[in-house]
C-alpha cells in the first residue's frame, strides 16, 4: 500500500489540457531506430518530453550529446546523474550522418553537464556544429548548453562556431532556484546570456522557464525581466511534470489562460517571440521561434 500511495503522489492526475496521445507512429518507429543505429541520444526521450510523439512525427529531434550520465542532480530533471565516463570524438560526425539521412532544415543539440570536463564539453559542441555545417550546410543549428560552469573560455568556442541559435535555460526564478538548481546559479546563468551577445551581438539568444515549482506569477514576471536585461531574444515556458517519486513535487498546474497571459506580458517586454504552454519545452517548434528572431547568414 505505501507503494502505491507514493505512486499516486508521484503522479497526480493530469489536467484535461496536459494530456497527449502515446507515441508510437510508423515515422516515431523509423526515427527512434535511426537514433540506435548511430548510437545517439535525445534528450526528448531521457527527459520523457510530453511532445515526444507530436515532435518525432514531423520528423524533429533534439539530440543530447556527451552521454546520458549527468554530472548534477536537478531536483526536476529525468536524466540519470552518476560519473561519466570519456567523450565519443565520432559523435560529431555520426550527428553530422543522421541530420543529412534525415534531410533535417533544423537541428537542435543539448547536452548533460560534464563538470568533470575540462571545458564541459565546449570542444564537442563545436565540433558537432561544424561537422554538420559541412555535411548539411542548408541546416539550422540550435545549441542548448549547460553553464560550462562559467568558463567564457569555453562560451566561446561555442559563439565562435555560430550557432543560429544560443539557448540556456534559467529554468526557474530567482527565490526558487537554489532549491531545485543546487549545483547551478541564478546570475551566473544571466550572465552567460550576456556574455554570448558580447562576444557576438548577431547570436540570437534565448532562454526558458519551468512553472509549477513553488514560484508565483510576480516572480515568473520578474525572471522575465532578468532575461530582457540582458538581451535575451526568444523564451519558453512550460509547465513542469513530475518525473518520479525522487523528484521534485509539482506546486501547481498553470491553466492555459495564464500561459497566454505570460506570453503576452513577454511579447510586451520585447521578447521576439515568447513560446507559453502546457506542454511547451525549450525545443518545442525550435524553428519557428527561430523564424520570428533576425536570422544570422550563415558564410
Amino acid at each position: 500500500m505505501a507503494e502505491e500511495t507514493t505512486q499516486i503522489a508521484a503522479r497526480p492526475r493530469l489536467p484535461e489540457w496536459l494530456k497527449v496521445t502515446a507515441p508510437g507512429s510508423p515515422r516515431y518507429i523509423e526515427l527512434q531506430q535511426v537514433m540506435r543505429g548511430q548510437s545517439l541520444h535525445t534528450v526528448c526521450e531521457e527527459a520523457h518530453c510530453p511532445n515526444i510523439g507530436e515532435c518525432w512525427d514531423l520528423g524533429t529531434a533534439t539530440f543530447m550529446i556527451l552521454g546520458e550520465i549527468c554530472t548534477r542532480a536537478c531536483r526536476y530533471c529525468a536524466v540519470t546523474t552518476g560519473k561519466p565516463v570519456g567523450i565519443d570524438l565520432g559523435e560529431p560526425a555520426r550527428l553530422a550522418d543522421t541530420v543529412v539521412s534525415m534531410n533535417l532544415q533544423y537541428c537542435v543539440i543539448t547536452s548533460v553537464n560534464r563538470d568533470d570536463l575540462a571545458d564541459g564539453g565546449a570542444f564537442i559542441f563545436a565540433s558537432c556544429i561544424k561537422k554538420i555545417r559541412e555535411q548539411a550546410p542548408g541546416c539550422k543549428v540550435e545549441v542548448l548548453i549547460p553553464d560550462f560552469d562559467g568558463s567564457w573560455t569555453a562560451l566561446r568556442k561555442v559563439i565562435d562556431a555560430r550557432p543560429e541559435v544560443l539557448n540556456h535555460n534559467i529554468e526557474s526564478t530567482k527565490r526558487v532556484f537554489p532549491k531545485v538548481r543546487a549545483r547551478g546559479d541564478y546570475q551566473l546563468s544571466l550572465d552567460l546570456l550576456a556574455k554570448a551577445k558580447e562576444m557576438d551581438p548577431a547570436t540570437v539568444t534565448k532562454s526558458g522557464i519551468i512553472v509549477g515549482m513553488g514560484e508565483d506569477k510576480e516572480e515568473i514576471l520578474e525572471t522575465m525581466r532578468d532575461l530582457r536585461t540582458v538581451d535575451c531574444d526568444l523564451l519558453t515556458i512550460g509547465q513542469y511534470l513530475r518525473p518520479s517519486a525522487k523528484h521534485l513535487p509539482i506546486d501547481r498546474f498553470y491553466h492555459p489562460d495564464e500561459f497566454a497571459e505570460l506570453r503576452q506580458a513577454g511579447e510586451e517586454m520585447g521578447f521576439k517571440h515568447v513560446a507559453s504552454g502546457p506542454l511547451v519545452r525549450s525545443s518545442y517548434h525550435a524553428d519557428q521561434q527561430h523564424a520570428a528572431a533576425k536570422p544570422r547568414i550563415t558564410i
